[in-house]
């Protein structure tokens, strides 16, 4: 009778899906998911402590705040984040318990480790990925059963980030290359060609700002080393940004032929563009703290207007893009370069590499899938962007997206203050007093769902789920500056800018899951990829072209010593295998 009744519910998700869920329906679903959890007893009792494995999560400890109320009243459950520093994953397989809820970074060696050793739960076992998850399995078929092909012992065990439900053109562009263009206007808008002409632009942007709102030294950029895997992530971020090659294990794969490319390749994209940031360190245009400092520190400089240039919004204008900057004629925003081809990534059925799990000795299954269920609805996706639904943002009377007052602050400015403000319960209706900043509040999890740049099923105006696509912000008042920038761009936003310039698109993956390195290959790899790292940051330091040829050169030799041809041979090997499952996937959906 259950299977029945999950079965009823998910078809029913699926005939109102392509007009949007009603309100109604949308609350009579939210209540089927309380129901069945009141029959477990889930609200009896103390909050339920889930531990959330994360190799995506730069936080460790209890959630706080507003995502912490809203999962306590509508789940009657806390969330523990457990980051993956050093030790963590060898430990947790180890111990055979990776936790409840486990993040993947990527579906690579360590995720098939815990699916063949047995280490992740069965979401078809007793049927309870669709009592549970009826929102996922009526609408993430596709997902889910690319995931079960990944998986070596047949079965299903979650699904990949940014999932699409319906196929598309391609997603949001994550790269938006963020310059401060009020400095670019007072500067005559001048031609930026290439990335010759990029570090020009910079040299006359700090002879007009030489110091920041603190008076401390201005640069160009400003990095972090926090997320630097195989290589260091910065540099090979910029290759996928500026030559459209996507990171594909130890290199950059082609996103026209699938042809690989080694990160040490003589004048490949990644040693161009450390030689791009040498060249921004010579000239004084590089954070000398840039090997050093946390994500956080970068933020606050960027936040003083100590910094230029951002190839992510997130460590560009979401930071620096204040209420006050804008009313001070401060504004930063997208200037392409003229050759630069930024990567594009194709909405994707099947989900991306960042896998939602659940560990095997949970000891609520089910409360995880119902969780993770309502994290990947519209609702849940809009709240993990944007805040509380009601709090933030919600849909007005023509069913389309907008944000409250409080809304327009925090999704302008992250470090907005709460305190002050309420958030009322879903479930029980009970008002819960907010502290800190939204930052403080937002779910330390790290890990999408669907993806932002589709069009939202709930919305009767046919928007997207980023907030770039909501007639309420598309049409919503400008100030001087931003309007200067529209009219110089001859676009509303950042997307539709960088929609009408060239770029490149990386197909889905499909079915694509990268093998197991055999025998001594991991480890070759692992004294690679930490030489990599230390000669890349040792060379963006150089002083000189000759200090810069001469580490790049050693760096070459002590990883060739490592094995490194051995490594490129398999890395070439696999991405064979994932261009084969590109074109594929690709044959499928046309």
């Amino acid at each position: 009778m259950k299977r029945l009744l999950a079965m009823w519910m998910a078809l029913a998700m699926l005939l109102t899906l392509g007009a949007g869920m009603t309100i109604a329906q949308a609350e009579d679903a939210d209540q089927a998911a309380y129901d069945r959890l009141e029959d477990l007893g889930i609200y009896d009792g103390d909050p339920i402590i889930l531990n959330v494995y994360s190799q995506l999560a730069n936080y460790s400890g209890l959630q706080g705040h507003w995502s912490a109320d809203l999962l306590l009243d509508k789940f009657n459950v806390r969330i523990n984040i457990i980051p993956d520093s050093d030790g963590t994953y060898a430990t947790r397989m180890e111990s055979g318990n990776l936790g409840d809820i486990v993040v993947w970074g990527s579906d690579g060696d360590k995720y098939q480790a815990a699916v063949e050793q047995g280490l992740l739960f069965d979401w078809e076992e007793d049927d309870l990925g669709e009592e549970f998850a009826p929102y996922v399995w009526a609408n993430y078929q596709t997902a889910l059963e690319a995931n079960r092909a990944k998986n070596s012992d047949g079965k299903i065990h979650g699904f990949g980030h940014n999932v699409a439900l319906k196929s598309g053109s391609h997603e949001n562009f994550f790269y938006t290359w963020d310059v401060r263009w009020d400095l670019y206007q007072k500067l005559g808008f001048p031609e930026v060609k290439d990335l010759a002409g990029l570090v020009a632009l910079f040299q006359a942007m700090k002879e007009l700002e030489p110091t920041d709102e603190k008076g401390n030294e201005t640069y160009a950029a400003s990095l972090w080393p926090d997320w630097d895997g195989d290589m260091v992530m910065y540099v090979k971020a910029l290759a996928t940004a500026y030559f459209g090659w996507d990171e594909f294990e130890m290199g950059l794969i082609s996103t026209e032929t699938g042809e690989f490319q080694g990160s040490l390749q003589e004048d490949g994209l990644y040693l161009q563009c450390l030689r791009f940031f040498n060249k921004l360190y010579q000239a004084g245009l590089l954070d000398p703290n840039s090997m050093t400092q946390t994500y956080d520190l970068m933020g606050e400089k960027v936040k003083a207007g100590g910094v230029f240039w951002s190839i992510f919004d997130y460590a560009g204008s979401s930071i620096f893009n204040t209420k006050e900057h804008l009313a001070e004629g401060k504004y930063m925003y997208t200037v392409l370069p003229q050759e630069a081809t930024p990567i594009s990534y194709g909405l994707s059925l099947t989900g991306g590499n960042r896998i939602w799990s659940i560990g095997v000795d949970a000891e609520y299954p089910e409360l995880c899938l119902a969780v993770i269920d309502y994290l990947a609805t519209p609702e849940g996706s809009l709240t993990m962007w944007y805040g509380p639904r009601g709090l933030t943002w919600d849909y007005n009377e023509q069913g389309g997206l907008y944000f409250t007052e409080l809304g327009e602050q925090t999704s302008k400015n992250p470090s907005q203050d709460m305190t002050g403000t309420t958030l009322i319960g879903p479930r029980t209706g009970k008002e819960y007093p907010q502290s800190g900043t939204y930052n403080d509040g937002a779910l330390q999890i790290n890990n999408t769902t669907l993806t932002a740049s589709q069009q939202n099923p709930d919305s009767k105006m046919e928007e997207t789920l980023d907030k770039a696509g909501w007639v309420s912000v598309l049409g919503a008042d400008l100030t001087p500056i931003q309007q200067a920038w529209v009219d110089w761009a001859g676009a509303p936003s950042t997307q539709q800018y960088l929609n009408n310039q060239s770029y490149k698109v990386m197909l889905d993956k499909g079915t694509y899951a990268p093998s197991k390195m055999e025998g001594t290959l991991s480890t070759k790899r692992d004294q690679i990829k930490e030489a990599v790292k230390k000669f890349s940051w040792q060379a963006i330091y150089a002083k000189s072209d000759s200090e810069f040829e001469g580490l790049v050169q050693m760096m070459i030799r002590q990883c060739k010593s490592y094995g490194y041809d051995e490594c490129i041979a398999w890395c070439e090997a696999e991405a064979a295998k994932c261009w084969e499952a590109q074109q594929a996937q690709a044959a499928t959906v046309q």
